[in-house]
């Protein structure tokens, strides 16, 4: 994965910030044909296909778009945890390439044990909505800094938007570097 091969080779903090990626869609979720009615689907599929191939990372056959909100909340709470990392990786893989529907609390919560971590105390967190304020803000902080789709990698005014293979993304590092020297 890309952002593990830039953590290797160079001195990097990436904070995951969260938005709101169809925010208005059921728990049980909508089929790519609805989210996208009238269009031909298949460009877009072969196009995503090809730039998660480029990125090093897998991707299935995708055929719904889930509400990814508690999943969201779920990774705000993981990156307070020792070996929350993992959960991001985890719910990627859920998503893109199982088909999981991530809307779903139990589904989330299998997710959650697989990755290693505590079931119970992230079954609390989807309970009492613990990190919705969390997600809230960094919603609004995506909206105002003109964040328009995912990922997108941003340092200070500069991003760089959509899947990337590794190369730009390391030509954006190697950059940012360079202002800082």
């Amino acid at each position: 994965m890309s952002i593990d091969r830039l953590r290797q080779n160079y001195p990097i903090d990436i904070r995951w910030v969260q938005f709101p990626l169809h925010p208005d869609t059921p728990e049980a979720g909508l089929s790519l044909e609805q989210l996208f009615p009238g269009r031909d689907l298949t460009p877009m599929r072969e196009q995503m296909r090809r730039l998660m191939a480029e990125a090093g990372l897998p991707y299935g056959n995708r055929s719904h778009t889930y509400n990814s909100r508690r999943a969201q909340e779920l990774g705000k709470w993981a990156d307070t945890q020792a070996g929350g990392e993992a959960l991001h990786q985890a719910l990627f893989k859920a998503y893109f390439v199982d088909g999981i529907n991530i809307a779903l609390p139990e589904a989330l919560l299998d997710i959650v044990a697989a990755a290693g971590l505590d079931r119970q105390q992230a079954a609390q967190v989807l309970a009492e909505e613990s990190f919705a304020g969390a997600v809230d803000t960094d919603w609004a902080q995506a909206r105002a800094s003109g964040i328009t789709g995912v990922p997108t990698f941003v340092h200070g005014d500069l991003m760089v938007v959509g899947c990337q293979p590794y190369e730009i993304l390391e030509r954006f590092v190697q950059h940012l570097l360079q202002q800082q020297s």
